[in-house]
């Protein structure tokens, strides 16, 4: 297993007002599953390539095992890509194309047609192997770009967008499959996406890349109920922002006081809570009233705004619950202590 570590690393483009990657530093522990999360042009695909060897950084280190690689040819780092387009040979078979780094590294042909049997085999595509990369599924191409790069037996495996090209139901068996493999083989992974539920699904860590800055490294719970900034908690769909101060374990605003955990900090600050962290009823502490107003379906869902005094409110609600809630209905709701997070107060 293969730490990796990035040091300050940046990459400015000539010619671009800012820098692609600015200043990233990151530790994928040994054996883990990291999802380099963020909205399209942050620089997430940027970072893959540096580390991969396939771009230069402008400044700042890449480390496997505390070793700088900065020196190293993309071939010798043992880091495999695996890219979003899948970039097979169509000329070549399944098998061919699974097999062809070995042959590249002048491995016996016992060797390659055993071990390109054997991760058929476990990315479920025993009996594809004379197959042409035409006459497969958009999934099967994925898992057949997947093989090519695990028969390497790679230190560190990248995954660039790996399931953006799918239908949601080859999304979920290809996720699925990754995070399996990944346990199985131990590979230090890094999955690049935009896709906010396939990285908490995923990873064993996210973290955040806007604007090519890293602004919050956290387990997925983390992220979403303990968010850094306000832009952190709008990207994973924070709603709900309230100005005021905290202050003995109380929060002061136009929503009135209510109690924070017990590990808020003191000072001016932004009131924060998931909007399907909100309760209906209850007459007890950080209880208020509201009137309901809009509401939109989801699905599982439904998205009611509530008007508590000056300060509008967004809820997630069972829709069954949203229901029985018409417009103009006033109501009492409960905003539980342990669902409160105090953010910075915005400078």
């Amino acid at each position: 297993m293969t730490q990796v570590s990035l040091h300050a690393l940046t990459k400015h483009y000539p010619g671009a007002p800012a820098a692609a990657v600015d200043g990233v530093t990151l530790d994928l522990a040994p054996g883990s599953l990291t999802a380099l999360l963020g909205p399209s042009g942050c620089g997430k695909t940027t970072t893959m390539r540096l580390i991969a060897g396939l771009l230069d950084p402008t400044s700042g280190d890449i480390r496997l095992d505390g070793t700088s690689v900065l020196a190293t040819p993309p071939e010798r780092r043992g880091v495999v890509m695996v890219f979003q387009n899948h970039l097979l040979f169509p000329h070549m078979s399944v098998a061919e194309n699974v097999g062809f780094g070995l042959r590249m590294q002048g491995r016996p042909t016992s060797e390659t047609a055993r071990r390109t049997e054997e991760i058929l085999a476990r990315v479920q595509l025993t009996g594809f192997a004379r197959r042409r990369p035409t006459e497969l599924s958009g999934g099967q191409q994925q898992r057949v770009a997947l093989a090519r790069a695990l028969i390497l037996r790679p230190k560190v495996l990248l995954l660039d967008e790996p399931l953006s090209n799918l239908d949601a139901h080859l999304r979920g068996e290809m996720r699925d499959l990754i995070r399996d493999l990944q346990r199985e083989t131990g590979i230090t992974t890094l999955v690049v996406t935009h896709d906010q539920s396939e990285a908490t699904i995923l990873a064993d860590q996210i973290a955040l890349l806007l604007d090519g800055k890293l602004r919050q490294v956290a387990t997925p719970a983390e992220l979403y109920s303990r968010p850094a900034d306000t832009a952190v908690a709008r990207f994973f769909g924070g709603a709900n922002f309230i100005t005021g101060q905290s202050r003995a374990g109380q929060f002061l605003s136009a929503l009135g006081p209510l109690r924070l955990p017990p590990d808020a900090p003191d000072g001016d600050g932004i009131l924060t809570f998931r909007p399907e962290a909100i309760e209906t009823g209850g007459f007890g502490e950080n209880s208020l009233a509201v009137v309901v107003g809009d509401r939109a379906f989801l699905g599982s869902q439904t998205r009611v705004t509530l008007q508590a005094g000056p300060v509008m409110i967004e809820a997630l609600l069972p829709p069954a619950t949203a229901a029985a809630l018409p417009g103009g209905m006033a109501l009492r709701i409960t905003l539980p202590p342990a669902a409160l997070w105090v953010l910075p107060a915005v400078r």
